[in-house]
């Protein structure tokens, strides 16, 4: 056998986790993956393909109007929320790293975090739902957090970008995306730092109490998991995301609110695991 043949044959690695994960999305397109329950009733479901649709727009937009990519870096200043699920799926989607902003309440001031790679956050990409606390990043994507929100609801800083009127203006399509590197940041956390390759291994570790034994199901099928956060517990949640994602299950994810609420309430807790169908959740 010649060592051209040899090539030919040989093992491919696997693809990296968030092309493989969102590929597997769209494999099964109307399957639901991610369903927020959050305040005042508001209830939204993404199907694989609405979840993959969302996270390429939000790359697209990321790479083309900040040429953010492998060794380059994105302060994500969310709370527990779909919306945080997506945007850091586009991040890692674009190859880039996650500096997660960690806030105990809504209106706490953010701390300015370091970057990977040395960064400053002032020279960083930030995506927030709170852009006048960052009108001095050189640039800043608005969040509006709510479902059906078109635009952002309050006062930007000069230059920010308002996401929820300009990301769906964007491809539908991945375009000028760089190779994936599988050794560039993709998350740094209190100075810790984890590369791509070890992102489904951070994540399984990081995602704590948020996801039960056995997230991916197994005999019996893909999990459905509840997510049950605190306000602080947004990094938590990506873990959570991409750990039960990653096991082709789904996840329902309920705003820090909504799991005070239930918790006080056993009974509406127990018919919303019913009615989601979900056969992976924490004790009550």
């Amino acid at each position: 056998m010649t060592d051209l043949t040899r090539a030919a044959f040989a093992p491919r690695p696997p693809a990296p986790l968030l092309p493989a994960l969102l590929g597997a999305l769209t494999r099964d397109p109307g399957r639901p993956r991610l369903t927020w329950y959050g305040p005042e009733g508001e209830r939204v479901e993404l199907s694989g393909h609405v979840l993959d649709n969302w996270v390429t727009k939000s790359t697209n937009l990321l790479v083309e109007e900040f040429e953010v990519g492998p060794r380059s870096a994105v302060v994500l200043d969310l709370p527990p929320h779909w919306r945080a699920v997506v945007w850091a799926f586009a991040i890692w989607r674009s190859g880039a790293c996650v500096i997660p902003v960690t806030r105990a309440a809504d209106d706490a001031a953010p701390e300015r975090p370091g970057a990977g790679g040395g960064l400053a956050a002032d020279r960083a990409v930030v995506v927030t739902d709170r852009p006048q606390e960052w009108s001095g990043a050189r640039d800043v994507v608005a969040v509006a957090l709510p479902a059906l929100a078109r635009r952002y609801d309050g006062d930007l800083p000069v230059g920010a970008m308002d996401a929820s009127s300009a990301v769906m203006t964007y491809g539908d399509v991945l375009t000028f995306l760089q190779e994936h590197d599988r050794g560039a940041d993709a998350i740094e956390v209190e100075g810790a730092v984890v590369v791509h390759d070890g992102l489904r291994a951070w994540a399984a570790e990081a995602a704590g109490a948020l996801v039960p034994p056995d997230a991916g199901g197994g005999e019996e099928g893909p999990r459905r998991v509840l997510v049950e956060p605190g306000p602080g517990d947004g990094t938590a949640v990506l873990a959570a995301a991409l750990t039960v994602l990653a096991a082709d299950g789904s996840i329902v994810l309920c705003h820090p609110d909504v799991v005070v609420e239930l918790a006080a309430d056993p009974a509406r807790r127990a018919r919303l695991v019913e009615t989601e169908r979900v056969t992976g959740a924490q004790p009550s």
